[in-house]
């Protein structure tokens, strides 16, 4: 079954470890999203903010190296923009590819460096990482857990909607969280985040935000970070993420807000647990998974890929 998948980390190793795209240590390398029989992969130029001296340079270089190496295997994978360009790439047999950012702090809370990045092809914004930036406050440990955006960020997600680009509130606050809800015009997205009543960790959604989400026309990518999926509210680093947990927080997403609000978000290549899906071509397990469990096949579809298909088509111009 074909798969759209709103976000991984494999840029960011490419450039950090000199790695090309077909490497094999990348769990979300080109031969696994194509075996794996990917419409499309969100690749995320991942931004830790402490560790770059201007996230905005940092953010560019990571861009223009992606750009060479996607551009080494133009038979396999395309850059896309929007729904027509991905329905253009997958009529011809190929895998799209959306760019996204992930630290808002790569815009140095200026909106020309948003419009900047809109034509240099990026699709979505996290609009922050673990890190407090010009936009507004992570959700580490709750620590900032009630603190909303600030006024640029707010400006930021007025100005992307008129862009036609994608907001995305993974790892941004509650209070955050409620005001994208509050000044988006358009569906927004958790591009990769689970269901907090089935395990509480600070980067889930609860099952108000899951609803709000819902109604919003929005959707919120399964992450198979253990940390987020396990029972355990305290995991070992080293356990492995199973499919069962991700069924878990699936069955319970859709309950809440229903099955059109239920995507997929690896985040594979950017975390450190192995996972019993254990790499990108393997993703069918969680389809046949989902199959035993009583999913139907319209239902496995919308979740696999239908879903951002909507999203793509309603919101990225």
């Amino acid at each position: 079954m074909n798969f759209i998948d709103f976000h991984c980390d494999t840029a960011y190793r490419m450039i950090e470890e000199g790695k090309n795209i077909t490497d094999s240590n990348l769990k979300a390398n080109l031969n696994n999203i194509k075996a794996g029989n990917a419409m499309a992969q969100f690749f995320a130029m991942f931004i830790e903010k402490d560790q770059v001296e201007d996230s905005f340079k940092y953010c560019n270089k990571m861009l223009l190296n992606f750009k060479k190496e996607i551009s080494k295997h133009e038979d396999t994978i395309e850059l896309c923009r929007n729904f027509d360009d991905l329905k253009r790439v997958k009529a011809s047999g190929k895998i799209g590819a959306f760019l996204t950012i992930e630290e808002g702090d790569a815009l140095k809370g200026n909106l020309d460096n948003l419009r900047y990045f809109k034509e240099e092809g990026i699709s979505l914004v996290t609009l922050t990482w673990n890190f407090e930036n010009d936009l507004g406050y992570p959700n580490v440990a709750f620590v900032n857990k009630d603190k909303g955006l600030k006024e640029k960020g707010i400006e930021a997600v007025e100005e992307m909607n008129r862009l036609g680009m994608l907001i995305d509130v993974s790892h941004l606050s509650d209070g955050g969280f409620f005001d994208v809800a509050k000044y988006s015009k358009m569906p927004f997205i958790a591009s990769h985040s689970n269901a907090r009543v089935m395990t509480n960790h600070s980067r889930n959604l609860t099952d108000e935000m899951i609803k709000i989400l819902a109604n919003k026309g929005g959707v919120t990518g399964i992450n198979f970070c253990n940390a987020f999926l396990s029972k355990d509210s305290n995991p070992l680093d080293d356990e492995v993420a199973t499919i069962k947990n991700m069924v878990r927080h699936i069955k319970h997403i859709r309950n809440v807000g229903g099955i059109e609000v239920i995507g997929i978000g690896s985040d594979f290549d950017g975390i450190e647990n192995e996972v019993e899906i254990k790499n990108s071509s393997e993703m069918n397990k969680l389809a046949f998974a989902l199959q035993k469990e009583g999913f139907v096949e319209s239902e496995i579809e919308k979740i696999f890929y239908g879903n951002a298909l909507r999203i793509i088509k309603d919101v990225l111009r």
